[in-house]
């Protein structure tokens, strides 16, 4: 009897875990069906370039059928929800489909609703978002409109996708305005929930740094409760205030709404709690999740789902064989960050090593936590890696799933002595 997969999602998680397991299942044996509800395929690191005119819309999206291998079926629909005890899925128009194995890669949605006025604010010309076609869009006219005042870079809260990106865009704009000789009349504020710029010590102070450096004010510990977009002012649950001419706000990120529908299935936001090295999810031995979808402490990035894919496929091939779980993830991400001006840090880490300097992928590779043009190039480069590397569940020589330490000066994450 032929077995399903069905994978629940096919952005970059879905698709490449669609494609590495097509490539490793027998096409006999197993049947392997992606689902979404469309047909349209986002590059979302392009997104962050659209308000500055360095990406065309147009060009970040193909078809997300043509970009599944030969054998991987398909399906344009909506899921309403997952019935784990009857292992099956249950699409909005009543229809259902069966599976031996789940794997959720349904990714991270926007909520602006969970924020007072923060979903009236983006229908105005006063506040804007980067992290959706539309959204990026609408905000390259207003960029290019705006000569003077306060720009308020704000994210609400954690997690979000690509959580490095709000600081890129405060780079890019501080470059942006530069090149217009605007900047001496705008004033740039990052603000955070955090209580820096990144997580991890060694990265945080290389970006602080940099932004001090650039003339970027830094608000930290700001938790948004409301978004005034008439007065101009964000409010924190605590009182206080930033007011702005502009505002560019990353929205709360939650899971799909499915996840939420299906009993059992996922948190409190929305995302599938998961065995953070197996990525088998915790509500039924033969559910996994890949990328954004896992609640797990790790980045919501693409890089992730990347590293994730060979443990996934390694884990779903043994258990439809009846086999112990063996592929491990140990957490592993990199990052290429824009700093504006035509260049780029880029940072690899894992849950045991936090970013620190060196290179990547080895002693001969491209600089880590420091400004380089070879960075910037490596993140235009990625465009074309993405589509024809990444997704298709192929390996990039020299990179591999697991962490390396080669070429990394791992003492400079070790705790400061006073």
């Amino acid at each position: 009897m032929v077995k399903q997969v069905v994978i629940l999602g096919a952005g970059t998680g879905g698709t490449l875990a669609a494609n590495r397991l097509r490539g490793s299942l027998p096409a006999d044996e197993v049947k392997v069906i992606a689902v979404d509800q469309d047909d349209c395929h986002v590059y979302q690191p392009g997104l962050l370039f659209v308000p500055f005119g360095r990406a065309r819309p147009a060009g970040l999206v193909r078809s997300r059928a043509a970009q599944l291998s030969a054998g991987v079926e398909f399906r344009q629909a909506q899921v309403d929800r997952v019935d784990v005890e009857a292992n099956s899925v249950v699409l909005a128009d009543g229809s259902m489909i069966g599976f031996d194995v789940l794997v959720v890669a349904s990714g991270a949605v926007l909520r602006p609703e969970e924020t007072d006025g923060l979903a009236a604010a983006l229908r105005t010309g006063r506040v804007h978002s980067f992290y959706d076609l539309a959204g990026a869009s609408k905000l390259a006219g207003a960029l290019a409109g705006f000569d003077g005042g306060r720009l308020a870079i704000n994210v609400v809260d954690m997690p979000i996708k690509c959580p490095v990106a709000p600081v890129e865009f405060a780079f890019l704009a501080d470059w942006f305005f530069t090149k217009r000789r605007l900047r001496p009349k705008i004033e740039i504020t990052f603000v955070t929930p955090l209580d820096g710029v990144f997580t991890k010590e060694v990265c945080n102070r290389e970006l602080a740094g940099l932004l001090d450096t650039k003339g970027i004010e830094v608000v930290s510990e700001f938790n948004t409760g409301e978004v005034d977009a008439e007065a101009g002012r964000l409010v924190s649950f605590d009182g206080r205030e930033v007011g702005f001419d502009l505002s560019v706000v990353v929205p709360l990120h939650g899971g799909a709404g499915f996840v939420e529908r299906s009993s059992g299935l996922g948190s409190e936001l929305g995302f599938v709690p998961v065995d953070p090295v197996t990525l088998q999810a915790k509500v039924a031995p033969n559910v996994f999740v890949i990328g954004d979808a896992a609640d797990l402490a790790v980045s919501k990035a693409g890089s992730v789902a990347h590293f994730q894919g060979p443990v996934l496929e390694r884990n779903v091939t043994r258990f439809l064989a009846g086999e112990p779980l063996d592929g491990v993830f140990d957490g592993h991400t990199n990052c290429f960050i824009e700093s504006g001006f035509g260049k780029a840090l880029l940072i690899d880490y894992n849950s045991e090593i936090e970013p620190v300097p060196g290179r990547y992928p080895g002693r001969l590779g491209l600089p880590l936590l420091r400004e380089s043009r070879l960075n910037h190039l490596g993140k235009l480069a990625f465009g074309y890696a993405y589509w024809h590397v990444l997704l298709a569940g192929r390996e990039l020589p020299g990179i591999s799933s697991k962490m390396p330490t080669a070429g990394k000066q791992l003492d400079a994450s070790r705790p400061r002595q006073n």
